[in-house]
């Protein structure tokens, strides 16, 4: 009796790890059939009001994959936040060009290892406002891609194609750069340099930001980034918090940090002494200043006696 029990829980067990094992094997088969790209990821387009633009962009069925690809079309608006995140909601006057957009077709299918090209139009109004639109193109996953083996997990994949646009007329360029700061005490972590910079202008635009950093005593550079600046990407109307770091940053040492940022015909620059010193470090001078101390006043002591 009692080995027909232990069988039977170590049947159920080994019947439950079969079910979970083709679970998992069913789920990632459906993700693979459902994986696909877009290119580009984004792309940045000139408009002028009262004529029609043209652009395309391409989906790829990997040949990864063994079924063919469904997918659907749709038009978001978009805008990146001060984390340069994209954010797929309304942005007021800048999201017009949603309106604008018409797609060739709105859905479709892809044999594996192939591609096929979309094909849309922006008809842009006369009376249109100058300076960015954005909008997104998203490819999202048909439910055809969700059913394997019969049974349906209703899985969907959706990758963007991003729309930069900008409409000739009178484009207002104006930035403006605040609480640019380099730490000058560190316990740990890299030295960065961080700022908050503002787009005031009507098209998106992008800032620059360099970093240099020098032993104590020596005007050899041990970091630079000036050869390759840091570039931000900022929004018309919106603010973006950004920084630039020296990411082999040693544990201990005494640096001289230059940060600069430039940002439509406006720079800010910091140039500061960057102590970096570990807590253990820190306490062992402490102890050490509390010991000279103490050794002074024991001798003044004696001396007076």
């Amino acid at each position: 009796m009692k080995y027909s029990k232990q069988f039977s829980k170590r049947l159920s067990l080994t019947l439950l790890g079969i079910a979970i094992l083709g679970f998992t094997l069913l789920r990632a088969e459906i993700a693979k059939a459902s994986s696909f790209s877009v290119s580009p990821m984004f792309q940045n387009v000139s408009l002028v009001p009262g004529e029609t633009y043209y652009g395309t962009f391409k989906i790829t069925n990997p040949n990864t994959n063994t079924t063919d690809f469904y997918y659907v079309l749709s038009v978001q608006p978009f805008f990146h936040n001060e984390a340069n995140e994209a954010v797929f909601e309304n942005n007021d006057d800048y999201n017009q060009i949603v309106n604008w957009i018409n797609l060739e077709q709105d859905s479709g299918v892809i044999k594996a290892n192939s591609t096929e090209e979309v094909k849309f139009s922006i008809n842009v109004p006369e009376d249109v406002p100058a300076g960015g639109q954005y909008a997104a193109i998203m490819v999202s996953s048909a439910e055809n891609n969700s059913t394997a083996g019969g049974v349906n997990l209703d899985t969907k994949y959706q990758i963007s194609h991003l729309i930069y646009a900008d409409v000739a007329g009178e484009t207002v360029r104006k930035g403006e750069i605040d609480d640019v700061r380099v730490p000058g005490f560190l316990l740990s972590g890299n030295i960065t340099g961080n700022a908050k910079i503002t787009n005031k202008g009507n098209v998106h635009s992008r800032a620059t930001q360099t970093l240099q950093v020098f032993p104590l005593f020596s005007n050899e550079e041990v970091f630079t980034n000036e050869e390759n600046p840091d570039s931000v990407f900022i929004m018309p109307e919106s603010t973006r918090l950004s920084f630039v770091e020296w990411k082999e940053t040693p544990s201990i040492g005494i640096f001289h940090v230059i940060y600069n940022v430039e940002y439509e015909g406006v720079e800010s620059k910091v140039d500061k002494i960057v102590i970096i010193c570990p807590l253990w470090l820190l306490f062992l001078i402490l102890l050490a200043i509390f010991l000279l101390i103490f050794r002074i006043l024991s001798a003044k002591k004696k001396d007076k006696k």
